[in-house]
């Protein structure tokens, strides 16, 4: 055994690619305590603590601070550290390609045809009533920018989280961004982070205010799934801190007081309460309660973490409509927070992965690279020089060189400069393969960077087959991302139902997915030609080959409203749909006018038969006498 009591224990977890950087991990595997204090927190868990370190420098290597990070450690060397933005430049990259350039909410069975059936036009009209209502909302909201700023933390940090929440004032449901340090999830006891958690707190530090008087605090948020508990309202306890307390029924001279249900709720036999949302068809028994609590530092005593802290010495919050946020029920089945993975987690695991873990090394290589290069051009630019043989002048003094600086030297005299020109081209050349290295692990090709010239690139298939790595990287992380967002517009539905906005009366909730558009260039001429091709052979419809234009990047606004336009000026097609249905009504959808349907025409009248007629008409019965 003692041979091996020196042996370091290797810990390999989701951020085990930074073990190699000594701030990061001591002997003992654990970050740094002076360069990550708030990773040390007492109130954090000990399974958070590398996780929240891991942030921290990833921060600090998208914002050129590492240099002030690992300063703590290293000492003063480290300022010269030289930063120059490579690692922010990937994540702009990745970021803009993983959302494409644009970004659309769409609802299944919106586009169908509603002339199919009753039962089908009825599904269209239920469907299309949604999509614009989320359109509608994510347009008021901002969500682009939302999404944009979420998924810049998701790329850089590896995780995203997303709040929802019904905002009465606004009369529609927010979405809020939180800092993924803020986020602490219960992940179930088996080891299975791959589930959906029924209790998340976000928890974050409050310095201390001297201007106001108050200490240092912990602030935190609290979602828990719980089983329906009798109806509560807001009080003060016997110290006068605002809290909540059971509602008791008003007792009679037969039945004593009883704890009060809420409006809508069922209590069955064994006392358990149950509640029918509008979402579901069958009761539920579960709801989500939401407490707002500060806690000052100075009060968290003994062994505890951000799960079980003290509620005793909490101040509960109080929102606008002074609800004490205590334990407040919802009136909702779900957790309204959205945890957003960069990368598909491992099995029964529950963190994503930074685009930057796997290049990180390469970044260190190319600022030591840089920072070498700094210095070389230092003397290149300066060159030191070295004088030997006595001035004629006698004097012997510091010489400094300046443009048109005449030195007048002794017998033998000589002047050398050192030339560091050769190494300093050495260093940018090595650069350059570092950075050339990073984008191929990173599975960006230079022409996504940016960094080709587009006359070196031979054609358009050339072009397309460079780009399939970044294809793989971007196709695996909207993956992870696709039942996140469909969440986030489940979810959002929910609340404006909850929260019961009027244009929301009657709607119920349908599956719904946020688009990412198209990322990569592509040869607009040869699409075009592809899809006009394959269009007037009949083996695509119109609608796929509008939408095909709009995904190559051809300035198409709404694809329904160009397909009606383009329908509208097709009056040969519309001939030979009159001639095909004979039906003015069809002619007249297909170009979008209201065309009158053709009166019937009259019938044919002819005049009464004469005498002359009636002759005409029977030769046999002429007026003349001649048989």
């Amino acid at each position: 055994m003692s041979l091996f009591s020196g042996v370091k224990d290797v810990i390999i977890d989701a951020w085990g690619w930074l073990n190699y950087k000594p701030v990061f991990s001591d002997n003992l595997g654990m970050p740094n305590r002076r360069a990550f204090p708030e990773a040390h927190a007492s109130w954090v868990p000990a399974a958070d603590e590398r996780r929240l370190a891991a942030y921290k420098l990833l921060a600090a290597y998208d914002n050129n601070q590492v240099a002030e990070l690992t300063q703590v450690r290293d000492g003063d060397a480290a300022k010269e550290r030289r930063e120059f933005g490579d690692p922010s430049m990937f994540v702009e990259a990745i970021v803009a390609h993983v959302m494409g350039r644009e970004q659309h909410i769409v609802v299944p069975g919106a586009d169908a045809d509603p002339e199919a059936d009753e039962e089908t036009a009825a599904t269209v009209a239920a469907a299309e009533r949604v999509q614009s209502l989320l359109r509608d909302w994510a347009e008021n909201e901002l969500l682009t920018m939302r999404v944009l700023q979420t998924e810049r933390k998701a790329v850089s940090l590896g995780d995203g989280v997303y709040l929802l929440f019904w905002d009465p004032d606004k009369q529609r449901v927010r979405v809020r961004t939180y800092d993924p340090g803020f986020y602490f999830p219960v992940l179930p006891e088996d080891g299975d982070g791959s589930e959906y958690p029924d209790r998340v707190h976000l928890a974050w530090e409050l310095p201390e205010d001297k201007k106001r008087g108050l200490p240092a605090r912990l602030r935190r948020i609290t979602y828990e799934l719980d089983w329906i508990r009798p109806a509560t309202g807001s009080g003060v306890d016997r110290t006068g801190r605002p809290v909540r307390a059971t509602l008791m029924t008003t007792p009679t001279d037969d039945t004593p007081p009883a704890p009060l249900l809420g409006l809508g709720d069922q209590a069955d036999d064994t006392g358990a309460i149950s509640r029918l949302y509008p979402w579901n068809d069958t009761p539920s028994y579960r709801t989500c309660y939401l407490t707002d609590a500060t806690w000052e530092l100075g009060d968290l005593k003994g062994n505890v973490d951000v799960d079980d802290l003290p509620l005793d010495k909490a101040q509960f919050s109080t929102n606008p409509a002074g609800e004490v946020l205590d334990h407040l029920d919802l009136l909702i089945d779900f957790v309204p927070l959205i945890h957003i993975p960069n990368t598909v987690p491992p099995a029964e695991e529950h963190w994503g992965q930074s685009s930057l873990a796997k290049v990180m090394q390469v970044f260190d290589e190319i600022s030591g690279t840089d920072t070498d290069s700094a210095k070389a051009s230092a003397t290149t630019g300066s060159p030191i020089i070295s004088v030997s043989g006595r001035p004629t002048s006698g004097r012997q003094s510091q010489l400094s060189v300046a443009p048109g600086l005449v030195l007048e030297l002794g017998e033998n005299g000589r002047m050398d400069a050192l030339d560091t020109s050769t190494q300093l081209g050495e260093l940018r050349n090595h650069a350059h393969d570092l950075a050339d290295r990073a984008a191929n692990i990173a599975r960006l090709p230079a022409v996504a960077l940016g960094t080709t010239d587009p006359s070196k690139v031979p054609s358009g298939y050339a072009l397309e087959l460079s780009l399939g790595p970044l294809d793989s990287l971007v196709m695996g992380m909207r993956l992870a991302r696709a039942h996140k967002y469909a969440l986030l517009l489940k979810f959002a539905q929910r609340l404006h139902i909850v929260g019961q906005h009027p244009d929301w009366a009657g709607v119920r909730p349908l599956p719904a997915a946020f688009s990412f558009g198209a990322y990569t260039p592509t040869d607009k001429a040869a699409v075009l030609e592809q899809v006009t091709t394959a269009y007037e052979a009949g083996v695509i419809s119109l609608e796929t080959a509008v939408r095909t234009l709009n995904e190559s990047g051809w300035a198409i606004g709404d694809v329904e409203q160009e397909i009606t336009q383009i329908q509208a000026r097709q009056f040969e097609q519309a001939r030979f749909l009159a001639d095909a249905t004979g039906s003015t009504k069809a002619v007249g959808d297909y170009l979008g006018l209201d065309i009158e349907p053709d009166p019937a025409p009259p019938a044919l009248q002819l005049p009464p038969a004469n005498q002359d007629d009636k002759a005409l008409e029977d030769p046999a019965r002429g007026s003349g006498g001649n048989e």
